[in-house]
């Protein structure tokens, strides 16, 4: 499907996430990663701040109010906690969490994963995104999906590095 994967590996595509277990026969489904040199902890720090704005273009999906920038005690999501704060109001839920490792919600009939992948030296983040849709309608909601999380995905990075930066490593690679 058109813009069903940007930034991912064949791996992370064949790999389950929790959103699998909640949409069995998806007529959508999208990959986006990125390479994060940043530790685990600092990228879930991150992950976890979605519950505050999504993290996108803030124009669009936040009223034009900033995603927060610096990082803040956001503490760890629980199932059935708000999933993202946008467009003035909570937004989805989540719907399961692995503490440090994996996020996953649901928002507009949509279900999504967020991995926090370790590595040797850096961290993969990739979501996963799975929906039940008109098999017309999936490929434009996956282009459009593909704007947004990019974006998002691209941010989060951004963010996560400078933290690293700030902080300096806390455990040995």
């Amino acid at each position: 499907m058109i813009g069903d994967r940007w930034g991912v590996t064949d791996a992370e595509v064949r790999r389950t996430y929790g959103c699998d277990s909640f949409v069995i026969a998806p007529t959508l489904q999208a990959w986006r990663g990125v390479t994060v040199r940043a530790e685990a902890a600092t990228v879930w720090a991150r992950v976890r701040q979605v519950r505050l704005a999504p993290y996108s273009y803030d124009l669009v999906d936040n009223l034009g109010r900033r995603s927060p920038r610096d990082l803040r005690d956001v503490p760890e999501p629980q199932v059935g906690d708000p999933f993202t704060r946008a467009l003035g109001r909570d937004q989805g839920r989540v719907v399961a969490v692995e503490p440090g490792r994996e996020l996953t919600a649901t928002i507009m009939g949509a279900h999504m994963s967020y991995a926090v992948l370790s590595r040797e030296s850096d961290v993969r983040l990739v979501l996963k995104v799975v929906a039940c849709t008109s098999r017309w309608l999936a490929p434009a909601l996956s282009v459009g999906d593909l704007v947004m999380a990019r974006k998002q995905l691209l941010t989060l990075k951004a963010l996560a590095e400078a933290d690293q930066r700030r902080t300096g490593p806390t455990s040995p690679r």
